[in-house]
């Protein structure tokens, strides 16, 4: 009998913990995102009734986000920068994925750990690190040979390398442990029935790391999307939507047009999100 009060003691705590971790994660979330439906100037209590003004209103001062020049000017970068990188991080992963999956060469696990390293920079030291050396190496060749080298400048090309360069070990990790569970005979197999390696890698290989390959482009475009450390230090005139809101947060205060872009964010974010993960499921097989 008391091993059975405390089993459900247990039990009882257990429940109650998860209960409160996910409280805890979704409060701030669900608090932000109610504010972009007051129909008030400030995003706080009291509630003063619903309204989608601050999604699609076009005067001031209520100016809807889809009306704010500045916040979808912010979210078009932020958009094309998460594309780029997204897109680089994929093909470069698979590239890391072959390599330490299929190749053996001198000081493999050394570099293996060098491919880890940028994802446990703190994206400050990151940011500034690579602006450093963007910088100096600008410097260098406008002093020595009056070239100028813009794209070494602040802007979007700096932005995409400094996200790149710890986003590609996310998209690495993700698709090396999806090619451990590759079997080789069946590339082997077509090998033997003449087929070409371009077309076994088309046709086997490929779609085989296909949905870990999407689902790190996902990963990375959220990722990418969300950045604001890194980005804080690379970017020009061509600001993102990150900078952009907090630019305007510090500069007007919060205010509810910022829990409208949240939510629009955190909507798409778990959109995107279910596509990975629906992308990864097994085949059911009947």
């Amino acid at each position: 009998m008391a091993k059975a009060n405390t089993n459900r003691a247990l039990m009882f705590g257990y429940r109650s913990y998860v209960v409160a971790f996910f409280i805890f994660l979704a409060a701030p979330l669900v608090a932000a995102g109610s504010f972009a439906f007051n129909d008030s100037l400030f995003p706080a209590l009291p509630w003063q009734g619903f309204t989608l003004d601050w999604f699609f209103n076009d005067t001031e001062p209520k100016l809807g986000m889809f009306h704010d020049r500045r916040l979808l000017r912010g979210l078009y970068y932020s958009f094309v920068i998460a594309l780029m990188v997204s897109a680089l991080s994929v093909a470069v992963g698979t590239t890391n994925a072959f390599l330490f999956v299929r190749r053996d060469f001198p000081f493999k696990n050394v570099f293996y750990i060098m491919m880890i390293v940028p994802l446990v920079i703190p994206g400050v030291i990151l940011g500034i690190s690579i602006l450093v050396l963007a910088s100096n190496i600008a410097n260098s060749m406008e002093n020595r040979f009056e070239l100028e080298l813009e794209f070494l400048r602040p802007g979007l090309f700096l932005v995409v390398m400094g996200q790149f360069s710890f986003i590609t070990t996310i998209t690495s990790l993700v698709i090396t442990a999806r090619l451990r569970k590759f079997d080789q005979s069946l590339e082997e197999a077509a090998l033997n029935l003449g087929a070409g390696h371009a077309r076994v890698l088309r046709t086997i290989t490929l779609p085989f790391l296909r949905p870990a390959m999407i689902a790190a482009g996902i990963v990375a475009f959220l990722v990418s999307f969300e950045n604001f450390n890194t980005t804080l230090f690379l970017v020009g005139s061509e600001s993102p939507l990150t900078i952009t809101m907090y630019d305007r947060m510090a500069k007007v205060g919060s205010t509810p047009v910022l829990n409208a872009v949240s939510f629009f964010l955190m909507v798409g974010s778990g959109m995107l999100a279910l596509i990975s993960v629906a992308v990864q499921r097994p085949p059911r097989s009947d």
